[in-house]
């Protein structure tokens, strides 16, 4: 089914990145594994599954609107030197997620393209809730201490 230029164009936007939140999230869960942060280091690689999956929905989505799916181009990739900087940046990662999905949503809709509208909801709805969880580690930060949340994160 060919689908609407605007809509593939979007589509490879949001996939830019999902890909570079990918690489973020890796490295963010590394780091925590190396620092033996074992518990912020699965829950961060938890996230960056999960955008692996946004990431494969979209390349399923473009190639069925025959489109080529662009995976060679990255943004600019934010890592914090530090616990609460990544938080940070991963915070920032997806608020501006939230934001293009949004955006993208309405581009869809505007083209009548109605199942594509709905993929990205539902990558939305996802989006939404890690920014809840950035949130709420960000609030047990402030609320605990670095150094007491910390302790904790320590298997």
């Amino acid at each position: 089914m060919k689908g609407d230029p605007k809509v593939i164009e979007t589509l490879n936007a949001l996939l830019a990145r999902e890909l570079t939140v990918v690489n973020q999230y890796m490295v963010h869960a590394e780091i925590c594994d190396n620092w033996g942060y074992t518990k912020l280091h699965e829950g961060i690689q938890k996230r960056a599954i999960t955008e692996m999956k946004h990431a494969e929905s979209l390349i399923g989505r473009i190639i069925f609107l025959e489109g080529v799916p662009v995976v060679s181009e990255l943004e600019k990739i934010h890592i914090g030197a530090d616990v609460p900087k990544m938080f940070a940046n991963d915070h920032e990662a997806e608020l501006d997620a939230v934001v293009r999905y949004n955006a993208g949503i309405v581009i869809c809709g505007d083209a009548k393209d109605f199942a594509t509208r709905e993929i990205l909801e539902n990558i939305l709805n996802e989006e939404d809730d890690h920014v809840d969880s950035i949130e709420e580690v960000q609030d047990e930060i402030a609320q605990m201490g670095l150094q007491m949340f910390l302790s904790t994160q320590v298997k």
